[in-house]
């Protein structure tokens, strides 16, 4: 290792130059282990699969064995470049540039990871240890993929050991335009449906003969995705059903097909329990296909349900570190995507805060140095004050 593991810039760089396209390690959580170990981290390495999808590896590492017990969780996957050609620096580089880190990963989230490491290790060599309790980090390779072998199993494998987490920060960046705009207490639920309407294959010079799907799905998917669902809660935002895939079984211009297909994605708020809002996209498809005499099938899938961590404590904590280091007071949100603060919600209050997202899997990513620097101060205070308030 020639750069200091402090040092959030270098760790930073570091984690980029491990081109860890999901599922792929490519040495990131090695890295990582390398610079906890020595510092006294019990580190477990796992490789979770299931058939069908590839194996991915996760790393679990944990400093002390009491409680209070603080969790930073976070990935080390990222998104794809995409076309390499249109970025301005090598994507896998971590070239500074006019005060500015390049790279994939550089906001999500190797810089985040990056911070928090670099503010632990700050803590720990000051203090000599913590001064009581437990700080862990875990790690994942599969939150940008279909995160099925990643946090998720990781949860499951400490809850069958009977390790407790107390609270737990998401290294997810949470800031649209500012560092220290927004903390995370909470993320809409997201439902995809499949939407399959049934016609009967003819051929196009004899309509008479056939049952074009086609119109029907889409007079059907106009119906839902103009429906309101809702107007909004306390807490969240108005739910929303997207059509993201259209698709048609067809290759030739002379066949009426049997049947045409289409995605939905479906975000919806605490109004809302999953098998409410399933209830909610099936009552609605079943009244416009009867109106418009469509045969249709519904699929559901999807790993993220609804939730909110209520201000106390944790929150408390964290705002204060943000704004003692920023001097703004973040607002919080439920807004942007989703992310495996899902997961973990079932198992300890948990918040989101991390770098600006303006350059989330664009081309040039990137992070001002000035920010991943308040950043892990951010990080530092806030690992202070947890252990010595918690």
């Amino acid at each position: 290792m020639t750069f200091a593991p402090t040092d959030p810039v270098a760790l930073t760089q570091a984690l980029i130059r491990c081109e860890s396209v999901t599922p792929h390690e490519a040495g990131a959580l090695t890295l990582l282990q390398n610079i906890l170990e020595p510092v006294g981290f019990t580190c477990h390495r796992m490789v979770f699969s299931e058939p069908g999808t590839p194996d991915v590896d996760n790393l679990y590492a944990r400093l002390g064995t009491g409680r209070p017990h603080l969790c930073f969780a976070g990935h080390t996957d990222v998104v794809p470049v995409g076309d390499e050609s249109r970025w301005t620096v090598p994507p896998f580089s971590g070239d500074v540039r006019d005060g500015k880190l390049y790279g994939r990963g550089a906001v999500d989230m190797k810089g985040c990871v990056a911070a928090f490491a670099a503010a632990a290790l700050r803590h720990i060599t000051k203090h000599n240890g913590l001064p009581r309790g437990s700080l862990s980090f875990l790690i994942t390779g599969d939150e940008e993929g279909p995160s099925i072998n990643g946090t998720i199993k990781v949860l499951h494998w400490l809850k069958a050991r009977d390790e407790v987490l107390d609270a737990c920060l998401v290294g997810e960046p949470s800031n649209p335009k500012a560092l220290g705009d927004e903390i995370r207490i909470g993320r809409r639920g997201s439902l995809n449906a499949d939407l399959t309407v049934h016609g009967k294959q003819g051929h196009s010079a004899y309509p008479q003969l056939a049952d074009n799907p086609v119109p029907k799905l889409a007079r059907l998917i106009d119906r839902l995705s103009t429906a309101t669902i809702d107007a909004g809660t306390a807490n969240f935002q108005p739910s929303n059903l997207q059509v993201t895939v259209i698709s048609v079984p067809n290759t030739a211009s002379n066949i009426i097909p049997g049947k045409a297909r289409a995605t939905l994605n479906v975000r919806y708020n605490d109004g809302w329990t999953r098998p409410k809002i399933e209830a909610w996209v099936r009552e609605t498809a079943a009244k416009a296909a009867d109106e418009l005499d469509a045969a249709f099938e519904l699929e559901f899938s999807g790993t993220g349900d609804v939730f909110l961590t209520k201000p106390g404590p944790l929150v408390a904590t964290l705002r204060d570190a943000v704004k003692s280091v920023t001097g703004r007071t973040p607002a919080l949100t439920t807004g942007g995507g989703t992310s495996d603060a899902r997961f973990i919600k079932d198992h300890c209050p948990v918040v989101e805060f991390g770098l600006v997202n303006a350059t989330i899997h664009q081309v040039d990513e990137h992070t001002s140095i000035a920010d991943l620097e308040a950043l892990t101060e951010i990080y530092g205070r806030f690992i202070a004050n947890y252990f010595s308030g918690a």
